[in-house]
Order: structure tokens, then C-alpha cells, then sequence
């Protein structure tokens, strides 16, 4: 491998694989951590300065926005795994080559997906059930965060490109002062000009964009590696097909998730404005919660690439036992938490002492977080497929999840109210995991041998 593509990164297909998916994880669990801070903090400053109505808005359209963010988020990732797997395997040109298919695929796509979004967002908002006294706040917040989705996707690009070469570390350094400028942001915005829920969304882009500057700035000074030219973008058919597999599986295995989730919402917006805020509460929480058990996956969707490009299927093998592992720590960890500390958190969050919302945000965390093991292999075993080249069982896995959000958002909830809602997840993580088992121990490489390729030139 190159020498210059060594520099400053980390290489994956070297060393004991649970102290590298540890050291490359921790950055990015930190990085994400800050991520969920923004919209934490956007949280905590609505409820407690303009009210439940307010945050209510915030909780009945943030779906939708988390949709969105996943969509991108995954697009980018699966585009760097292709990145990871050439690094892997010590192809100079290849790298540059994917990061500007990257660059251009990514963009054209944001340009036709939020334009469309954008286009139709009354509609979408009626489609979920708003309440008419939420809904002008509601607009107000997500159209800002829409139309923002193209320095979001800026930014998940530059961390993920920086990822797949080994660097965790950059992308986390320059989310932790858009962080701070977040909450800055947000105290101006809200209280000094008075935008309301609206300034809260403003803060979040313009956090963002500063982050995406600060990593341009170190990719064009340190990084040669990931210098493009003219040439580059030259996009031929098969170099996008390639690139697409990988986006769009991600992308897609995302979106069934968090479309699932936006149908699940508009469930909840027609039980009230305490069942909203309850179950906007609990998901903050369990988006903390379950932060490590994303980011592992992220990781082991890296770590799979580069050894799948070095063609080290051993340490692919290695490396997702070590990632069970870790996460089954995890989740004796959160079970303690989710028994015990709960009813505070909820009571924080939603700035509320009201006992309704406390006594179903902590019903929901507790439930839920008691099958959270599921959950795990869930997350490690499909973003280890993606990188070892399974691109079809993930998306199954998603399917799954999708189906039976509708199933329980129409049939369940309807009878059974807040229940059906809070056992909705712990019921379809068992169905999911069952294509995932299966087809991990049926994957060639699993079996000593060398996998099917979703990816590869």
C-alpha cells in the first residue's frame, strides 16, 4: 500500500480486531453522541422556554427529518464501504475515483429527493396526523431542516470518506465545536431574535455547515489521497452501478427503518399531546442508549470493507464476534439503566412533572430496552453484510421492520392505543434477526470461503 495512504489513518486489516473496532469506534460513537446532543438540546430549550405545544410540534415532525438524515447517512456510508474495500486492497486511482462518484451521486440524488420532500410537505404533514394546533410550528421547524438536508448530506460524505480510510477522529473533533456553537445558536436564535421553533432548526444547519467546512479544510491539507480531479468525475455505467449497489442498499436499509418509524408516528399523533411528548422523551433517550450499538455497526461496516478488500476473511469472522461481544456487554449495561433511572430522564427531557408523560416515557424505555440484545445483532449483523458484500438480506431485514410498523400502526394501535406502540419494536427485532442468522451462517465467508461481491469493479 502506499505510503501516503497510511498517513494519519488507521488500517483495519492489521491487529487484534476488538481493540481496533474499539479504538475506530470510539470516536465515532463520541462524534454521533454530539450529533444526538443537537437535537437534545433543541429538545430541552423548546419544552422548557416555549412550552409543551411546542415541543409537541418538534416530537410530531422530527421523524420525518429523521428519515431523511438516515436515508443520506446510509447513502454515504455505503458509499464509502466501496472506498474502505479499494483502500483495503491498495488501489490509489480507485479511492479518488469512488469519492468523486461519491461527491456527484450524492448530490444529484439530494437534489431530486429533498425538491420532491420540499415540494410536498403540507401533504406529509397531513399524512401524519399533526394536530391543527401543532401544525404551523411544526412547517415552520421542518422545512429549515429540509432544505438543510444538502449540508447534511455534505457533511456525512466528508465523515464517512474520512472513515473508510481509516480517520474517526477528524469528523469528531469538528462535531464537538459545531456542538457548542449549537447551543449558542440555539439561546440566540430562540430567546434574543425570537424565531420560536423555527431558530432551533437554524441553529442545527448552521452547526452543520461549520463542521463540513472545518472537515474540507482538513481533507484538502492532509489527505491527498482523497484529492479529486475533473477526471475523476468522469462517471462511467458500470463505476455508478457499483456505487449505487452499495448507497442505495444502505440508503434503502435506512429508509424502511426511519419510514417505518414516520408511519409509527402518525399513530402516536393521534393520541394527544402527552402520549407525544412521553414517547418524544423516551426516544431521546433511546437514541443515547442505543448510540454505541449504531456506531459498532457503523464501524463494523468499515472494518468489514477493508478486510474484504484485503481479502482477510478470517478477520471478518473475527471481528463480528468481537462486535457481539462488546454489545452484550452493552446491553446488560442499559437494562440496569433503563429499570432504574428512567422516570428522571423522562421528567428532564420533557421538562414536565406531569405523571402521564413520565409514567409512559418510563414504560416505554423499560419495555423496550429489556430486548435490546435483539436489537444489537440486528445492527452488527447487517452492517457487517454490507461490507462483506451482502447487499440483498439487509434490506429483507428491513422489509420486515417496515411491514410490520404498518401492521401495528394500523391494526394494534388502534386497539391497544399507547401499548401497541410500545411493544411494536420488541415484537418485529424478533422477526428481522431470523434472515440475518440464517443467512450470516450460510455466507461463504462464514464457511471459509470467499463471499458474493455487491460491490466490487
Amino acid at each position: 500500500m502506499p505510503n501516503q495512504m497510511k498517513t494519519k489513518t488507521m488500517i483495519l486489516t492489521e491487529g487484534k480486531p476488538i481493540n481496533l473496532i474499539m479504538r475506530f469506534a470510539i470516536p465515532i460513537f463520541l462524534g454521533r453522541l454530539f450529533q444526538i446532543f443537537y437535537s437534545l438540546v433543541d429538545t430541552k430549550i423548546v419544552g422548557s422556554i416555549l412550552g409543551e405545544t411546542a415541543l409537541a410540534s418538534v416530537g410530531s415532525v422530527s421523524t420525518l427529518y429523521n428519515l431523511m438524515t438516515g436515508f443520506f447517512n446510509g447513502l454515504s456510508l455505503g458509499f464509502s464501504v466501496i472506498t474502505a474495500r479499494y483502500y483495503g486492497s491498495g488501489e490509489e486511482k480507485a479511492v479518488k475515483r469512488s469519492v468523486a462518484s461519491a461527491i456527484l451521486l450524492g448530490f444529484l440524488t439530494a437534489a431530486i429527493l429533498v425538491t420532491g420532500v420540499a415540494l410536498f410537505l403540507s401533504e406529509i404533514v397531513e399524512v401524519l396526523h399533526v394536530p391543527q394546533e401543532q401544525k404551523a410550528m411544526a412547517l415552520s421547524y421542518i422545512q429549515i431542516l429540509i432544505w438543510g438536508m444538502f449540508i447534511t448530506l455534505a457533511y456525512n460524505l466528508c465523515a464517512n470518506i474520512l472513515r473508510a480510510i481509516g480517520d474517526s477522529m477528524t469528523p469528531l473533533l469538528f462535531l464537538i465545536l459545531s456542538a457548542f456553537l449549537n447551543v449558542i445558536l440555539d439561546y440566540v436564535f430562540i430567546l434574543q431574535f425570537h424565531m420560536g421553533v423555527g431558530g432551533a432548526a437554524w441553529a442545527t444547519v448552521l452547526s452543520q455547515l461549520l463542521s463540513v467546512v472545518l472537515c474540507l479544510l482538513r481533507i484538502w491539507r492532509d489527505f491527498p489521497i482523497l484529492h479529486v480531479s475533473l477526471e475523476d468525475f468522469r462517471l462511467d455505467k458500470s463505476r455508478a452501478v457499483v456505487m449505487y449497489q452499495s448507497g442505495l442498499s444502505m440508503g434503502l436499509m435506512s429508509s424502511l427503518v426511519n419510514f417505518g418509524t414516520l408511519t409509527l408516528q402518525s399513530g402516536i399523533n393521534q393520541l394527544g399531546t402527552n402520549i407525544i411528548v412521553a414517547h418524544t422523551a423516551a426516544r431521546k433517550v433511546f437514541e443515547i442508549w442505543n448510540l454505541p450499538i449504531s456506531v459498532l455497526g457503523s464501524a463494523m461496516a468499515t472494518y468489514c470493507g477493508q478486510n474484504y478488500g484485503a481479502k482477510k476473511y478470517d478477520r471478518i469472522r473475527q471481528g463480528v464476534k468481537s462486535a457481539l461481544l462488546l454489545g452484550g456487554g452493552w446491553a446488560v449495561v442499559i437494562f440496569v439503566l433503563a429499570h432504574t433511572i428512567s422516570p428522571y430522564l423522562i421528567r428532564f427531557i420533557a421538562s414536565t412533572t406531569q405523571e402521564d408523560i413520565i409514567y409512559w416515557g418510563t414504560t416505554y424505555l423499560e419495555t423496550d430496552m429489556s430486548f435490546l440484545i435483539v436489537c444489537i445483532l440486528i445492527v452488527v449483523l447487517r452492517n457487517s453484510m454490507q461490507g462483506f458484500g451482502d447487499c440483498v438480506t439487509p434490506i429483507v431485514s428491513s422489509f420486515i421492520e417496515l411491514v410490520g410498523k404498518l401492521v401495528f400502526t394500523f391494526v394494534f394501535v388502534k386497539i391497544f392505543g399507547y401499548w401497541g406502540i410500545i411493544w411494536t419494536e420488541p415484537i418485529i427485532w424478533f422477526f428481522m434477526v431470523i434472515p440475518l442468522i440464517i443467512m450470516t451462517l450460510r455466507n461463504p465467508i462464514f464457511l471459509n470461503k470467499r463471499g458474493k461481491d455487491c460491490g466490487k469493479e
